[in-house]
């Protein structure tokens, strides 16, 4: 294969950074390298085995690229001493960024990395799981990018919540440096003209969430010296109340169509049954269902249960429904995992082979598996993993139960949001309209 492109270092490195891996992924791993220089940029590793003229080699670049992903660490350290260095030819800062975005055909494991060497002074905002310092905190100083550093890592706990704020302050910080904007430069008017932008083309809880995100940071920024004051604390965000959840909703004969139009023929389908029947019984949400272990799936007094662990560190046990019961009664058996006590309850799965990993599903894996049920159920395309709990709630105060109820079975603070999932009144209101007769 010839290319007019030249290597700008020697091949030599090849054999280095590939010790890390089997000894017979380094011929394949400087041919995926080139192809990746080829692919101009194309992140995904079909365009770099293409580009690498390896159209008959999928499966075994594809095997090299996850071992390389099993071996980050070894090779992250050899990286900018046999790579990097020679590119950076007298420079005296270097950024490198490793995307490693989810995309919807290849999920969140075996993914494209897209190295970034850019020029002192620059810097990237925040991508996929994870964030490096925008370039208004590196050249603020070493002080402000290690506080930047511990309000993403000390301060917030959740993983959820750490990538929504590092989005938040990643585009903010963006806005910033395209507007010529440096650290201590910024004054309230900046931010209410960043937050004023926001609203017209965001919904009003995403501009109050990253408005939120925003005056968190500056505060911590702020508490460390970094800045003299609080440039966020005195922007205002747009005004948002709501009496009625946006969530959609089944009505209890459209829920019993989705589980009984899934199939059981298959280990999958009988995942996927059990785990919308965990998350519509229980009204649990999508995170608290799919992070249990076999051994919270537990009998006591004679009776199931299912121990969730919600967001903020909540532990939370509810009686299982005879229903729910038998799904993952029937799941766990088929599956042979009852004596895993310790490993994820709902697994993912290897392809097509109607096989399961030993990995955790994961929130993306729920929302396709959602999707594709309730196309294949005729429903409405809007459904996702929330319409399950809301679904939940709505069934249950339907047949006379109590609000108070609800909110201890779905482990809400304030009856206030459990009203938010209540649709029992959306059919009174629909008759009363019906009464205006011209």
């Amino acid at each position: 294969m010839t290319s007019s492109h030249p290597l700008p270092v020697p091949c030599q490195w090849f054999s280095w950074l590939a010790a890390a891996l089997d000894r017979r992924s380094a011929p394949r791993l400087a041919l995926l390298f080139l192809g990746a220089v080829l692919a101009r940029g194309r992140r995904t590793v079909t365009t770099w085995i293409r580009a690498a003229k390896l159209g008959g080699q999928y499966q075994p670049c594809y095997v090299a690229v996850a071992a390389a992903g099993k071996r980050a660490d070894r090779i992250a350290r050899r990286l900018p001493t046999e790579v990097i260095r020679p590119l950076l030819k007298g420079a005296t800062r270097l950024t490198l960024a490793l995307d490693d975005t989810p995309t919807q055909r290849y999920g969140p494991h075996v993914q494209a990395a897209r190295t970034d060497i850019l020029p002192a002074g620059r810097g990237i905002a925040a991508r996929g799981g994870g964030f490096v310092l925008p370039a208004v905190i590196a050249d603020a100083g070493d002080q402000a990018a290690r506080r930047f550093i511990e309000f993403f890592t000390a301060t917030i706990r959740n993983p959820n919540t750490r990538r929504a704020y590092a989005k938040a302050v990643g585009g903010f910080f963006g806005w910033c440096e395209r507007h010529g904007l440096s650290l201590a430069h910024i004054e309230p008017v900046h931010v209410a003209a960043y937050i004023e932008g926001l609203t017209a083309s965001h919904s009003a809880p995403t501009v109050k969430q990253y408005l939120a995100a925003i005056r968190m940071l500056f505060d911590w920024l702020t508490s460390g010296g970094v800045l003299p004051f609080n440039p966020a604390s005195s922007v205002k965000g747009p005004r948002y109340s709501v009496k009625r959840g946006k969530t959609p909703v089944l009505t209890a004969a459209e829920a019993r169509q989705l589980l009984d139009s899934i199939d059981t023929a298959t280990l999958i389908d009988l995942r996927d049954r059990a785990l919308i029947g965990v998350m519509v019984y229980s009204f649990a949400r999508v995170g608290a269902a799919l992070g249990m272990k076999v051994e919270d799936y537990f009998t006591e007094g004679r009776r199931a249960w299912f121990r969730l662990h919600e967001k903020g560190g909540k532990r939370h046990e509810v009686p299982a429904h005879h229903n729910a019961d038998a799904y993952l009664h029937a799941y766990i058996e088929a599956a042979g995992i009852a004596g895993e006590k310790k490993a994820p309850l709902f697994r993912s799965a290897a392809g097509k082979s109607q096989k399961l990993t030993d990995r955790r599903m994961d929130s993306n894996d729920a929302l396709r598996m959602t999707k594709r049920r309730a196309k294949a159920a005729g429903l409405s395309e809007g459904v996702c993993c929330h319409t399950f709990r809301a679904t939940g709630i709505t069934a249950y105060l339907e047949n006379g139960g109590t609000i108070e109820n609800a909110q201890a079975i779905a482990n809400h603070e304030s009856p206030k949001t459990t009203k938010l999932y209540d649709r029992t009144g959306d059919q009174i209101t629909l008759d009363e309209v019906e009464r205006i007769m011209i």
